[in-house]
């Protein structure tokens, strides 16, 4: 008899768990008395492992896991826990005391293997937490284990923007990165946490980052470095062999998007046809021709010799144009209350690359992000703006408009050098700490939105069109279930932080206790993607969200008190206290105490 000794593949975290909080919550329902287990799929990086082996911690889990070198190896994941020459019945006697087991890479286990976890589902004894790749040929014997219905099935998305950002705040390597180079790495890596984790290890060990000034954070900017990571993920357009497509590859890297009617060096058309079909550029429906994933332009670009770089860079001349079609485009989404997200390549390029911003766009740009609720994308950009022109007054009063919707209005005051800001009552204290009429009188001739936003919509009567003049009218009548219904033709068009404030508005408004908890819990979910927005509606919306025991701390832990402090006043261990406010942390969207004054704002600051 022989046996394979063997260790289980490494489930160590090299990152602190972050996010995914709702999937987690499912996997641990899911290993509870009187189920049976769960089945998690998703694309290779997307932290499969990483959410399983959370789920886990500190259970008696038995662990397995399938590799590409053992496939015809009878038994070989087993190969720790059952003899090889074993009959599938011997082998699943074997684990007749098996009460958890976590069956990792199931795609690549060998027939036995499976068959194996097959029977142990059928039977049910043993609850299985199963991890399998999305497009990978799996044994049959795996693949029915949710198609039979024997296990639910997790499909695992990858990593959005908005957990991508806290998973790097959470991290000692990635803490103080700022926005836009959190989105240039979630933009790259699309969600692959191996990736993102070989970048930010290859940024900061080469001495990329630069302190920005003005702000505690860091930046990127420059060429992507070629780690032995990205090439592997980029071998299908660095290692392309005909030359022809390596041509088109190389100029959509610099230059683009590129029209297909160009009258002069136009695209060799059966060449684009061959990229087209092997999903590596992408042809929109105005004939834009475009890389179809962001890490291919970059790395691109890095390869490229220095001689060929130039003769393919556009120049100043040809990117003013592309620049300002772009602050065209977003202007005009603003103008007809559109501002779902939409490509900015140029733009982008510029940051990445270091260029100067010009501050005409970057202002575009950064009201655009504040419109969507990404607060301190905005004041990012704003700040790109002030490095070409640092007198810019739109740059300016962007940066002050999103300082003062993160709670901020003395810098915003301070931004602006005590001048009287340019309009809107979120650039006022009054409006967010006054009382609500004399803040809404105050802002009547400035933006009449801003009104109904905190919550006064009778000024904004005939003066607002759209879903604008519905959200005022809806305030106005205190109809919970229009505002709601405000609230989702304001999410589907992009403004995220306006949506969760009118959400946050029908808590108040409903009189049917079930429809308020619905509201509040989307208000929350949506005010969490507006990075760390702190408007009137939404302060101390977030608190119902904690149990009393994270509230409390939560509480203590605003007005300041440590966490042994807390500990001693609540009779608590360190450790307890430090577990509640991880945990209040990643229930409220917060990655640490700087967010918790606004969370427990006194309740005579609170619009809804």
């Amino acid at each position: 008899m022989t046996i394979f000794e063997r260790d289980a593949k490494t489930l160590e975290l090299p990152w602190r768990f972050t996010g995914r909080e709702d999937e987690l919550e499912l996997v641990r329902g899911a290993l509870s008395a009187g189920r049976h287990g769960i089945v998690i799929t998703g694309p290779a990086g997307s932290g499969k492992t990483r959410l399983v082996t959370e789920a886990v911690r500190g259970t008696d889990c038995a662990r397995v896991a399938g590799t590409p070198g053992t496939r015809r190896v009878r038994f070989a994941a087993f190969a720790h826990l059952v003899p090889e020459t074993a009959s599938l019945h011997i082998a699943f006697q074997h684990l007749s005391g098996v009460r958890l087991l976590l069956v990792d890479d199931a795609h690549l286990l060998d027939d036995a293997s499976a068959a194996l976890v097959h029977q142990l589902a059928v039977h049910g004894r043993t609850r299985l937490l199963v991890v399998t790749a999305d497009g990978a040929r799996a044994p049959g014997a795996i693949t029915r284990l949710w198609t039979g219905e024997l296990l639910p099935r997790l499909t695992l998305e990858p990593l959005p923007r908005e957990e991508t950002a806290l998973l790097l705040a959470a991290e000692a390597a990635g803490a103080g990165l700022e926005p836009l180079t959190v989105n240039r790495l979630h933009r790259l890596c699309q969600g692959d946490l191996r990736l993102l984790r070989d970048l930010v290890g290859a940024v900061r060990e080469r001495g990329l980052l630069s302190r920005v000034p003005g702000a505690d954070e860091w930046a990127w900017r420059g060429p992507v470095p070629l780690t032995p990571t990205v090439r592997e993920r980029t071998a299908p357009v660095l290692d392309r062999p005909c030359p022809e497509q390596r041509e088109i590859l190389e100029r959509l890297a610099f230059a683009e998007p590129l029209p297909l009617d160009m009258e002069q060096d136009r695209l060799d058309p059966r060449a684009l046809e061959h990229l087209e079909a092997d999903a590596l550029v992408h042809v929109d429906d105005r004939g834009a021709v475009r890389l179809a994933h962001p890490l291919h332009g970059p790395v691109l670009r890095a390869a490229t010799g220095r001689l060929r770089a130039r003769r393919l860079s556009r120049t100043p001349e040809e990117w003013g144009p592309a620049v300002d079609a772009e602050r065209a485009a977003l202007s005009r989404r603003i103008e007809r209350a559109d501002v779902r997200a939409m490509p900015t390549p140029v733009g982008e390029w510029l940051v990445a690359e270091g260029a100067p911003v010009p501050a005409g766009y970057a202002a575009v740009r950064a009201r655009f992000a504040r419109l969507r609720g990404e607060l301190r994308e905005a004041a990012a950009w704003a700040r790109e703006g002030l490095r070409a022109d640092g007198a810019d007054p739109s740059c300016r009063r962007e940066l002050a408009l999103a300082a003062v919707q993160s709670g901020d209005p003395t810098a915003a005051h301070q931004i602006l050098g005590g001048r009287p800001d340019g309009g809107g009552a979120v650039t006022r204290p009054a409006a967010v700490r006054g009382e609500a009429g004399q803040a809404a009188e105050a802002i009547v001739g400035d933006d009449v939105y801003d009104a109904v936003r905190l919550g006064v919509p009778e000024p904004a009567a005939g003066r607002l069109t759209g879903v604008f003049a519905e959200h005022a009218d809806a305030l106005a009548r205190a109809d919970g279930p229009a505002l709601d219904r405000v609230a989702e033709r304001l999410r589907e068009r992009g403004f995220l932080l306006f949506a969760a404030e009118a959400h946050a508005q029908a808590v108040r408004a409903h009189r049917d206790p079930r429809a308020a908890r619905t509201s509040r819990t989307r208000a929350v979910a949506l005010a969490r993607r507006c990075q760390g927005a702190r408007t009137p509606a939404l302060s101390g919306l977030v608190l119902g969200e904690l149990t009393v025991r994270q509230r409390q701390i939560v509480t203590l832990a605003a007005k300041g008190l440590s966490n042994r402090q807390i500990a001693e006043k609540l009779t608590l261990s360190v450790r307890t206290v430090g577990n509640h406010l991880y945990s209040a942390y990643a229930r409220l969207g917060a990655s640490d105490r700087g967010a918790l004054p606004w969370l427990v704002e006194l309740p005579d600051t609170q619009s809804a």
